[in-house]
């Protein structure tokens, strides 16, 4: 595997439109900066702490993991489509754009992998692929359209495109008539940091920290405190071998909570077609 020397980094930074997107870039400045107010005592509950984790859980792991990335992006296995347009609603819950780009973006991530073309390659350092790819525009972005004909005409898919910043206020309201200040201040910043960063471990720790199982064409590794913090999307290595698996922790000691989901909805006669890997399937 060949990896990109310092020489090779520039001339490809040089290569990219770096022109920030402004309005991303003060969104995270706030986000991250209201967050802080957490510190302070009179924002501080155990139920608000309570509130952000199980929100972390719902839009994090049933959004963005099962919803998002197993079931939409790379269609592991198929729900009703009440509870698939359940799953992306609480993943447009995380404010990581709308649902039709996070989609097209992360399908070309695959198919480019650690390549000039990859929306976050991670040849360009951790910080990059971790969060600065997301602040500037990148030639990637007018891509989507070509890797999103399958849910880009869908109403529901275009309502939450559209206006998943509207509801994310309106949880705020809910938020604030159930417990003031304190749920908001965790429940919308603290939760929202905390699932941003978690997310993007995915694209930038597990492509520099950990072991790799296959021998895939990129930098994917597997890395266990990020399997834990994602719900088992730190199993990367894994699952860049067999992008189509719905199991992403091959060995038993590779804990997979989303796995666990899956089967759960299974025995429940909501998820059928999985997908997996070799004798298992």
């Amino acid at each position: 595997m060949t990896v990109a020397t310092t020489n090779d980094q520039e001339q490809v930074r040089e290569a990219l439109p770096l022109r920030p997107k402004w309005t991303v870039i003060i969104f995270m400045a706030v986000i991250h900066i209201a967050a802080l107010f957490a510190l302070l005592p009179s924002n501080f509950s155990w139920a608000a702490v309570g509130v952000a984790v199980f929100l972390h859980w719902v839009t994090g792991g049933l959004g963005i993991t099962l919803g998002f990335h197993r079931l939409v992006t790379h269609r592991s296995f198929q729900v009703p489509k009440w509870l698939e347009y359940f799953l992306i609603f609480c993943g447009s819950l995380t404010c990581q754009g709308g649902v039709i780009d996070w989609v097209g973006l992360h399908r070309m991530h695959h198919l480019h992998s650690d390549q000039e073309q990859d929306p976050h390659d991670s040849n360009l350092g951790f910080w990059w692929s971790h969060m600065a790819c997301w602040l500037y525009h990148v030639p990637a972005d007018k891509e989507i359209p070509r890797f999103t004909k399958d849910i880009a005409d869908d109403p529901v898919y275009q309502f939450l495109q559209k206006y998943f910043f509207p509801i994310q206020i309106a949880l705020g309201v809910v938020l604030y008539l159930l417990g003031g200040w304190p749920f908001v201040v965790w429940g919308i910043f603290v939760r929202l940091v905390a699932v941003f960063h978690c997310t993007w471990f995915v694209n930038s720790a597990t492509h520099k920290f950990g072991y790799r199982t296959y021998d895939s064409s990129d930098r994917s590794t597997n890395c266990w405190w990020v399997a834990l913090l994602t719900y088992g999307e730190g199993w990367h290595n894994n699952h860049h071998a067999y992008q189509y698996s719905a199991r992403h922790g091959m060995k038993w000691w590779e804990i997979d909570l989303t796995w666990m989901t899956i089967q759960f909805l299974q025995s429940l006669g909501l998820a059928s077609k999985v997908k997996l890997v070799g004798k298992e399937q």
